[in-house]
C-alpha cells in the first residue's frame, strides 16, 4: 500500500478541535490525499459529525470536563472504549482502514482497534501522556501504589499489542524502552506548533494593557497557584498588567478562591476552553507567556508543554519552569528560567520581563529562529514514515545537528 491512498481512523478521548497533535496527524495525512476518519467527544454545542480541513470528525461521546473522582473518569472511559471499538468494527467491516492510530491517555483504548488488527490494519499507539505518572500526579497516589503497578502492567501490555508506539518526548520513549518496549518499536515525535494556526500578528491595540498568558489544562502538576502568587507579589509594581489563564481543570475552582483571597479579580482573569483556531489569536496577543509547572511532580517534570513553542512561534517571550524535559529542548536563550515553584524567583522574572522590552524582544527573536528549524512541516515526514510502515531512523539516537537536541544535550546528561 506505500504511496497509495491509505484508509486511517484515529480514536481519542479528547475534544478534536482543541486537540493540536492530532489536528496536525490528521492533516498531514489529508494533505497527501488519505481519507481520514476520527473519533472523538463532543462538546454540547458541536455537531454530531463535521469536516474539518478534509478531515470526518465524527463525535461518539459528549462530555463535560467535571469528573470529580477515579470511578468517574473510569466509567466514561470505558464507555468511549466501548463504543468506539463497536463504531470502528462496523466501518471496517464495510471498508478496510489500512491504519488505526489510537492516542492515549489511556493506553487501554488501543483495544478499540482489535478488530481491524485482526484483519489486517496496522495498529499504532500514540502515548500523549505516560499514563501511570499521569495518574499518580492527577490524583496524588504514590508511585509504588498497586494503582499505579496495574497501570505499568496496562501500558506494557497496550504497547505489545500495538505494531508501533509513538511517544511524546524523548525521556518518555528511554522510559518506556527501559521498562517495556524494544527501541525499533517506539519512536518520539514531539508536538511541534502548526504554523498554519500560530502566526505572529500585530496586537490589535497597542495602547492595551501589559497581559501576562497562560493557556491550556489547569491542573494541579501546571502549578498555577505558583504563578497566581507570584503575580500578587509584584502586581503593585506593574501598573496596566493582567493575567489571563484560559482553560478548564480540576484546580480551577480553587485557583478562582485564591485570586479573590489575593483581592485580584480585577487583574486575574479566568476564560473558558476556547478552540485552538481561537486560542491562538489570544496567544498571539500576549505580551508575555508563563509555563509553571512542578518540578516535584514527576509528571510535571517530564510533560513537555506544547504552549511553549507554540508561544515560540507567534513571538511572545515564555518565562518557564525549570523541569527536565523543558532544560532538556530549551536552554537560556530562547526562554527566561525560573526555579520551579520558587514563587519569589518567578515574580522578579514577571517582574524583570515587564521592565525590559529589549529582553523580551532578544528572547522573542532567538526562540523564533529556534522554531523556524523545528517545525511540524518537517518533522511530520517522519510520522508519514511510520504510517506507511517505515520506522524512522530518530530511533536509533538524535542527530546533533538538530537544534532540538542540541539546545538540552548538557541538561540531558545532567538529567540522567
Amino acid at each position: 500500500m506505500k504511496g497509495m491512498q491509505k484508509r486511517v481512523c484515529m480514536i481519542v478521548y479528547a475534544f478534536y478541535e482543541s486537540d493540536t497533535r492530532v489536528m496536525q496527524y490528521a492533516k498531514a495525512l489529508v494533505e497527501r490525499g488519505d481519507v481520514v476518519d476520527v473519533l472523538a467527544l463532543r462538546r454540547d454545542e458541536r455537531p454530531l459529525f463535521e469536516i474539518i480541513d478534509g478531515v470526518n470528525v465524527f463525535r461518539i461521546q459528549s462530555r463535560k470536563v467535571d469528573e470529580r473522582g477515579r470511578l468517574a473518569h473510569l466509567v466514561r472511559i470505558l464507555r468511549f472504549l466501548v463504543v468506539a471499538a463497536v463504531w470502528v468494527t462496523k466501518k471496517h467491516l464495510g471498508k478496510a482502514y489500512d491504519v488505526v492510530h489510537v492516542h492515549s491517555v489511556p493506553d487501554f483504548l488501543v483495544f478499540a482497534a482489535i478488530v481491524p488488527k485482526l484483519l489486517g490494519s496496522r495498529v499504532i499507539l500514540d502515548i500523549h501522556d505516560i499514563l501511570p505518572e499521569f495518574y499518580a500526579s492527577k490524583f496524588n497516589v504514590p508511585l509504588d501504589s498497586p494503582l499505579v503497578r496495574l497501570l505499568l502492567l496496562i501500558e506494557r501490555v497496550s504497547g505489545r499489542f500495538a505494531d508501533h508506539v509513538i511517544v511524546a518526548n524523548h525521556l518518555w520513549r528511554e522510559r518506556l524502552i527501559a521498562r517495556s518496549l524494544a527501541p525499533e518499536k517506539c519512536s518520539a515525535i514531539i508536538n511541534y506548533p502548526d504554523s498554519q494556526i500560530f502566526r505572529p500578528q500585530p496586537k490589535a491595540n497597542k495602547e492595551a494593557g501589559f497581559r501576562i498568558t497562560y493557556p491550556g489544562s489547569l491542573n494541579t502538576h501546571q502549578g498555577l497557584d505558583i504563578a497566581v502568587k507570584a503575580f500578587a507579589g509584584v502586581v503593585d509594581k506593574m501598573p496596566g498588567a493582567e493575567f489571563h489563564l484560559y482553560g478548564e481543570g480540576p484546580a480551577k475552582d480553587s485557583l478562582i478562591q485564591l485570586t479573590l483571597q489575593l483581592g485580584l479579580q480585577e487583574r486575574i482573569c479566568f476564560h473558558e476552553f476556547l478552540p485552538t483556531s481561537e486560542v491562538a489569536k489570544i496567544m498571539a496577543a500576549s505580551d508575555l507567556a508563563v509555563v509553571p509547572k512542578r518540578a516535584s511532580s514527576t509528571f510535571g517534570n517530564e510533560a513537555a508543554s506544547t504552549k511553549i513553542m507554540e508561544f515560540m512561534l507567534l513571538g511572545v517571550p515564555v518565562i518557564v519552569s525549570r523541569t527536565a524535559i523543558d532544560s532538556y529542548y530549551h536552554d537560556d536563550s530562547t526562554v527566561r528560567f525560573f526555579e520551579s515553584e520558587n514563587v519569589s524567583d518567578l515574580a522578579a522574572s514577571m517582574l524583570q520581563l515587564w521592565r525590559e522590552p529589549t529582553l523580551r524582544a532578544q528572547l522573542a527573536a532567538n526562540a523564533h529562529e529556534y522554531i523556524r528549524k523545528n517545525d511540524w512541516s518537517e518533522k511530520k515526514f517522519d510520522y508519514l514514515r511510520l504510517v506507511d510502515g517505515t520506522e524512522v531512523g530518530e530511533a536509533h539516537g538524535p542527530e546533533l545537528s538538530d537544534p532540538v537536541w542540541t539546545s538540552g544535550m548538557t541538561n540531558r546528561q545532567e538529567n540522567r
